[in-house]
C-alpha cells in the first residue's frame, strides 16, 4: 500500500466511510493555507510595508482604490496589500507593494522620505519578492502585481532589482498575468525598454506639472531629465519596435500641496497624451502625512481630484481642447459642476445641438451623450425622425431629461418637464 493510499485508508478508518468527504474536503483547504504558511517570513514582511494603496493608484477607477477615510498608514495587514484593481481585461485582486521602503531622497510629502523614523524600513530581495507573489498566486490570493520601490544605491541599481523580480515571476514562474512596474527617476533607457517589455504597464511618475512645482515636492529630482525625458523615450521605444508586445505608460501628480493650478496639471497631461502616447493620468490629492515637512498643510478637496478626472477623460478620449475647459481665476475648474456642463452653459444654452443634423463628434458635446449614445442616436435617425427626449429615453439613452437645455431636435426645442413644486 502506498504512502498516499494508507493515509486515504485511515482516514476511512477513523472517520467512517459516510464522513470521508468532509474529512478530504478539509486536508484541501489544509493544503491551501499551507502555500501561504510555507512563506510566513516574506508574508509577514509585506505587511510592514505599509498601506501603499493610498499613495498609488494602479487602475482604471482609481478613486475606487483609493479609501474616502484616511486610514493610519502602517495596517500591518497583509488583507491591505490586496487592492481590487480594474485592468484591461478586467478586475483583478492585484498585489501592491514595494522592493524596499527605505529611500536616499526626500520628497517633502512622502511617508517613505530619508530620515523619516516613523517609517519601517523593509527590503526584500528580488528572489524574496518573486516567492512571496508565487506563494499569494498560488494561494488564489492575488492575480496580478503592482510593484515600487525606494531607492537605494542609485536609479540604476533599484531599477535592477524591480527588473530582476520581474524577470523571475516571468521566466522561471512562467507568470503571464498582468504586471504594473514603476521607473525610477533617472533609469537608463535600456532598463525602460526592458520594463516595456516584462510588464503591461509601467508608470513614471511626474509628481509636479512644471519644474518648479516638482522643486518644492521633491528636491532632489529632475523634472525634464530624470522623469519626463523617460515618457517621450517610451513612446520612441513603442514606434522603434512596432511589432513587439509593449507596456503601456501612465503618470500621477500630487494635487494640492504647492499651489499647483489645474491649468498646469491638465495641460502637461494634454500633452502628454498627444505627444507621448500617455495611457492615463493618475490625480491623487495631498494628503499630509506626520513627520515629513508638509505634515501641517491641509489636505487637498477630493472632489478637485474628480474634476481633474472628469476634465482630462475629456481631454484623451473626446479630442477636447484645454481651451474648451472653463476655469475660474486662479487656474482651477469650477468644483460646483463637471467641465463638461460647465461649458455647455457657456457655449450651448443660446446655440443648441440639433440632434438630428450634428456630427458624431458634436454630439459627444451634449451633457450626458457619450460614445455609445452618440453612436446610438447616428443610428435611429437614419432610419426614422427623432422628435423629443421621450424618443431619446426609448433608445436607452438615461439622464436625457438634463439635455434638454442643450438640443434641439430637427430645430425645434424639446419641451421640458414642468417641476411641480
Amino acid at each position: 500500500m502506498g504512502e498516499g493510499t494508507f493515509s486515504i485508508y485511515c482516514l476511512y478508518t477513523i472517520a467512517g466511510w459516510g464522513e470521508i468527504d468532509l474529512v478530504l474536503e478539509r486536508k484541501f483547504w489544509y493544503n491551501v493555507r499551507m502555500k501561504i504558511i510555507s512563506a510566513p517570513d516574506t508574508l509577514t514582511k509585506l505587511t510592514k510595508m505599509g498601506d501603499v494603496t493610498l499613495y498609488e493608484p494602479a487602475g482604471d477607477q482609481p478613486q475606487v482604490e483609493s479609501p474616502l477615510v484616511q486610514r493610519p498608514f502602517q495596517s500591518h495587514s497583509l488583507s491591505e496589500c490586496i487592492t481590487q484593481v480594474s485592468t484591461p481585461t478586467g478586475k483583478k485582486p492585484i498585489l501592491k507593494t514595494m522592493l524596499t521602503t527605505a529611500c536616499e531622497r526626500n520628497c517633502n510629502y512622502c511617508p517613505f522620505r530619508a530620515g523619516r523614523s516613523r517609517t519601517p524600513r523593509v527590503t526584500f530581495s528580488p528572489d524574496e519578492m518573486a516567492r512571496g507573489f508565487e506563494t499569494l498566486h498560488g494561494a488564489g490570493q492575488v492575480d496580478g502585481l503592482f510593484l515600487s520601490s525606494g531607492i537605494i544605491k542609485g536609479s540604476i541599481t533599484t531599477q535592477d532589482k524591480l527588473l530582476d523580480t520581474a524577470d523571475i515571476i516571468r521566466r522561471k514562474q512562467h507568470y503571464r498575468g498582468y504586471i504594473h512596474l514603476k521607473i525610477m527617476p533617472g533609469a537608463e533607457y535600456d532598463q525602460l525598454y526592458r520594463a516595456m517589455q516584462l510588464a503591461d504597464r509601467v508608470s513614471v511618475n511626474l509628481e509636479g506639472a512644471t519644474q518648479a512645482r516638482l522643486d518644492a515636492l521633491a528636491p532632489k529630482k529632475d523634472f525634464n531629465r530624470e522623469l519626463l525625458q523617460m515618457l517621450t523615450s517610451a513612446e520612441a521605444i513603442r514606434r522603434a519596435h512596432p511589432h513587439e508586445r509593449l507596456a503601456r505608460t501612465v503618470t500621477q501628480f500630487v494635487v494640492g500641496a504647492v499651489g499647483d493650478t489645474d491649468v498646469e496639471l491638465l495641460s502637461t497631461s494634454d500633452n502628454l497624451y498627444r505627444y507621448a502616447g500617455l495611457t492615463r493620468a493618475y490625480y491623487s490629492s495631498f494628503r499630509p502625512v506626520i513627520q515629513t515637512p508638509f505634515e501641517n498643510l491641509p489636505a487637498s478637496d477630493r472632489l478637485r481630484e474628480h474634476r481633474l478626472y472628469q476634465a482630462s477623460f475629456l481631454l484623451r478620449d473626446y479630442q477636447w481642447e484645454l481651451e474648451d475647459l472653463s476655469f475660474e481665476g486662479g487656474g482651477n475648474l469650477r468644483l460646483d459642476v463637471d467641465p463638461k456642463r460647465a461649458w455647455a452653459d457657456a457655449s450651448l444654452r443660446l446655440a443648441p445641438i440639433d440632434l438630428m443634423l450634428a456630427a458624431p463628434e458634436q454630439l459627444l458635446r451634449v451633457p450626458g451623450i457619450g460614445p455609445v449614445s452618440a453612436q446610438t442616436i447616428v443610428k435611429a435617425r437614419r432610419v426614422g425622425n427623432l422628435r423629443d427626449l421621450e424618443d431619446l429615453r426609448k433608445l436607452g439613452i438615461h439622464g436625457s431629461e438634463g439635455m434638454a437645455a442643450y438640443v434641439t431636435f430637427g430645430g425645434h426645442k424639446p419641451i421640458a418637464q414642468l417641476s411641480l413644486f
